[in-house]
């Protein structure tokens, strides 16, 4: 017992000289509403695992190797806190308070890291750990049980009132073991039974992460034999739609075996998501140093020299000098700048000969972060396309934005929705000039069927910098 107290009061000394005893007054302010009554309150603790080091080794180590059990220290101190500042009259439990630490960082050893690539998936220590990785799919917002209340069907039972039987979330737990019918009273042993009209709901997504070398994949280099497995995550509440397809993040998570008879799924409830970006060494030779400076006098000579030069293994030099500039263009310019907006140009090649040209976009392509792809359908299948769905491809070459169509009964409910995805990359399109005379009658989209539709080796190349949002 001394020990639980000990740590209780490492836990408010860390709460008070962090500012978290401030964040919780004003954490509890919404609370405060009369008209809000519930049987759970949510309250996010953020947790700096070396400061707390620092006020006690114990609660420290706990934190990072027990998170339930920190868990259980840090709610029963805020409860304590709020009770004794009485910021919210209408908690009279301490089961009523349902606390959600929030780690900033975990140390940065290896046995705080788990690589996606080569990580064990068997039962381990249920603690915090971080990795990184690729988005590759994700859901839409769900609801889920954050928390209900049960009341004793014994009249005679103190605990067929009150808030003293609350169920709340934890990490790898199911639906089923937040609301289910198979409870007992703790102190009578009779059933429970929930009053459905405190069940507080929140927010779920789940994301598919995968190790930053399945990109390699994508490259135009010579693609490995090498499979890598995606793991799931559970996003909940303030993270969802926190991440996007196609880019990179580092998360803190809890590993947690998910139990849905008889299978059973190994994913990771996330604590925290973070962009993140890997360290590629980017070094510019000393020869291109050195001829970016003899040029600097002229706002050309630099990019002239460059394109003419560019390639020199699959074209001789001088030759498609417009097609090579354009496509060191493209490649500079995709990328994302700080307010999250997305830079691309686009390029259209319409040749006689598509053989160098084919062979410069593929080369070019090497030199791309990634750069999938694409072989669409022959020129008679475009032929007889609809005008609705050529429209649909226009709107998402201006747009940069494609849409996708969720039906409400798939997922059992009666409202269908459409989601919006940004088309974060620049489309490279190559085709022969002759072919745009073989689309008669159809002159009004004959240049939009030129930009989608190739017939020659390949169609459509969309190289990308930094996201990959293509659905």
């Amino acid at each position: 017992m001394a020990d639980i107290l000990s740590l209780k009061e490492a836990a408010l000394v860390y709460l008070d000289r962090s500012g978290g005893l401030q964040k919780l007054v004003e954490d509890c302010k919404p609370f405060s509403d009369p008209g809000q009554v519930e049987a759970v309150y949510r309250l996010c603790v953020s947790v700096n695992p070396s400061d707390v080091i620092e006020v006690d080794p114990v609660l420290g180590d706990c934190v990072l190797h027990n998170p339930l059990a920190a868990t259980a220290l840090f709610k029963s101190v805020c409860f304590l806190a709020i009770k004794t500042l009485s910021l919210v009259e209408k908690i009279h439990t301490e089961s009523q308070v349902n606390v959600i630490l929030k780690l900033t960082h975990l140390p940065p050893f290896p046995e705080y890291t788990l690589d996606l690539c080569s990580f064990p998936r068997g039962y381990g220590p249920v603690r915090p750990v971080s990795m990184e990785g690729l988005v590759i799919a994700l859901t839409r917002v769900t609801k889920y049980t954050q928390g209900a209340r049960f009341l004793c069907v014994n009249d005679d039972c103190p605990c067929s009132t009150g808030f003293h039987h609350i169920r709340v979330h934890a990490p790898g737990a199911t639906e089923s073991a937040t609301v289910g019918n198979n409870f007992s009273c703790m102190i009578c042993s009779y059933p429970l039974k929930e009053d459905v009209k405190f069940r507080v709901l929140g927010d779920k997504q789940l994301v598919e992460l995968i190790h930053v070398k399945a990109l390699d994949g994508l490259s135009a280099y010579q693609q490995s034999s090498l499979r890598y497995q995606s793991v799931t995550l559970f996003l909940r509440d303030e993270l969802c739609n926190s991440m996007r397809i196609g880019r990179l993040y580092r998360v803190l998570g809890i590993p947690a075996h998910v139990h849905q008879w008889p299978s059973i799924t190994w994913s990771v409830e996330a604590n925290s998501v973070q962009p993140w970006e890997p360290e590629y060494p980017h070094k510019v030779s000393a020869s291109f140093q050195k001829l970016l400076k003899s040029t600097a006098g002229s706002p050309w000579r630099f990019s002239a020299v460059v394109a003419h030069f560019f390639g020199s293994d699959v074209a001789p030099p001088g030759l498609y000098n417009t097609l090579k500039l354009g496509l060191l263009l493209s490649l500079v310019q995709t990328r994302s700048d700080e307010k999250d907006t997305f830079h691309n140009l686009d390029l259209l090649v319409v040749t006689t000969d598509t053989l160098i040209p084919d062979r410069l976009m593929m080369y070019s392509l090497a030199l791309a972060c990634r750069g999938p792809v694409e072989g669409f359908a022959c020129w008679e299948i475009l032929a007889v396309t609809k005008r609705t769905e050529l429209d649909a491809i226009q709107s998402v070459l201006e747009s940069c934005t494609v849409s996708v169509f969720i039906p409400g009964k798939k997922y059992g409910e009666d409202a269908d929705q459409q989601l919006s995805f940004p088309v974060q990359c620049s489309f490279w399109a190559l085709t022969e000039s002759t072919d745009a005379s073989r689309r008669s009658g159809r002159a009004d989209y004959a240049i939009l069927g030129t930009a989608v539709g190739s017939i020659t080796t390949w169609c459509c190349i969309a190289h990308l910098k930094h996201g990959l949002n293509v659905q």
